[in-house]
């Protein structure tokens, strides 16, 4: 009887066997494409982490970020390749953002890949009133891409250049200095902490989730298999528009829910691109391309946003704050070199044409008053003035009437 059950038995105990040691061996290339021994598969702590988000909260968090970042992932990983870094590279963006390009650190690092703004500014992320390139998707993967390929030409091993990136070359040089060697075993040791221990951390933080994310039997069992192509199915599109152009008149055009444009485009930082651009880049959805080349047409600006007559009385400060608009975005939009206005002078305002007053939703946003300082606005609104200078980048403390000030994040 035995003899007969073990013959019906072998063909599953064989199957499974070799599913291990396909697994296995995936496991082995993924370490290897990090320049990590083989060895690291049986860390504890990088299990823990990995086993960790099985569990149904962690298993869901996990699968949301992927879920979110469906549009994103086809061309951060087209960029990786780009620059012949290792699609593993994937995972440091979960790692850093769970693939959010609005992500904010308390530090002031930005987007998805999380760049400080002088980094951001080295990379050629252009940051002001209108945008902030560190949210940008195309152009942030590409600045990392850049930065991750400067670190492994300096540490010659890409799991050194992700721990360069998380505490810095400086810092890696000097610890690998201290430890006579650059070994992840060595590095990783906790009682001699060359490495800050988020950097210990965060290396492992990478792997266990590349690790995850590569496990196609995992994926597969889990309600959300559907991801393994529908990653693959939504790529995305980059499309000049003038400058201020508005992307709710682009959505209405293309047939787009405005909030999905918004997402896709979470460096700018108003309803429209920079006035001072001729033409600048926003990203569509590749299926909504078409649509795109067929119906979109340039409008002038004065038929898409409400033009004003100065009246006797008006300045530029009073009818940025009846507006809820920055009296810089006014004169922006109007090429204006100074405040000064004429009489009857119109000025396009931008905010729907179709309506006479757009509040600032005060949650967010703060027009600054006669007689308000950054003290005065932070003890009303109970928030640092560190704060609102960072969420602002502000270097000074001074304010003008009229300033739109960002109060949370």
């Amino acid at each position: 009887m035995f003899k007969y059950l073990l013959i019906l038995l072998f063909p599953l105990l064989l199957f499974a066997n070799l599913t291990y040691k396909s697994n296995y061996n995936k496991e082995l290339t993924l370490l290897e494409s990090f320049d990590i021994e083989p060895s690291f598969i049986y860390d504890p702590i990088m299990n823990d982490m990995r086993n960790s988000r099985t569990t149904l909260k962690k298993h869901k968090q996990f699968f949301k970020a992927m879920k979110d970042a469906y549009l994103f992932i086809p061309a951060i990983k087209n960029i990786l390749a780009k620059y012949d870094i290792p699609q593993e590279f994937l995972y440091l963006a979960m790692a850093e953002s769970n693939f959010r390009t609005r992500a904010y650190s308390h530090k002031r690092a930005s987007g998805m890949w999380q760049f400080m703004p002088k980094t951001g500014k080295l990379y050629h992320l252009h940051i002001d009133e209108y945008v902030d390139e560190r949210r940008d998707l195309i152009k942030s993967t590409e600045a990392a891409a850049k930065y991750l390929t400067n670190l492994h030409k300096r540490f010659g091993k890409w799991y050194l250049a992700a721990i360069a990136y998380n505490c810095g070359g400086g810092k890696l040089s000097r610890a690998i200095k201290k430890a006579g060697s650059d070994s992840l075993s060595v590095l990783l040791n906790p009682h001699k902490k060359y490495i800050p221990r988020e950097s210990r951390f965060y290396i492992r933080k990478i792997v266990a989730l590349a690790l995850i994310g590569t496990d196609e039997q995992f994926l597969l069992s889990s309600e959300y298999g559907y991801l393994l192509n529908r990653a693959n199915a939504y790529p995305i599109s980059t499309v000049k528009l003038p400058g201020g152009e508005s992307l709710t008149r682009v959505a209405k055009l293309i047939d787009l829910p405005v909030s999905e444009l918004k997402k896709l485009n979470r460096h700018l930082k108003y309803d429209f691109v920079p006035p001072y651009a001729k033409h600048y880049d926003i990203y569509i959805p590749y299926i909504k391309l078409a649509d795109f080349k067929q119906k979109y047409h340039e409008k002038s600006i004065r038929n898409i946003y409400k033009v004003y007559k100065v009246r006797r009385g008006d300045n530029l400060s009073k009818i940025a704050k009846k507006f809820g608009v920055a009296y810089r975005v006014i004169m922006d939009f109007n090429r204006l070199k100074n405040s000064r206005l004429r009489l009857k002078q119109k000025l396009i305002i931008p905010i729907p044409s179709n309506k006479k007053i757009a509040k600032i939703n005060s949650r967010f946003y703060y027009m600054v008053k006669k007689g308000d300082s950054l003290g005065s606005i932070s003890k009303s609104f109970k928030v640092s003035i560190r704060n609102i200078k960072s969420q602002n980048h502000l270097k000074k403390s001074m304010i003008k009437i009229g300033d739109r000030l960002k109060i949370y994040e």
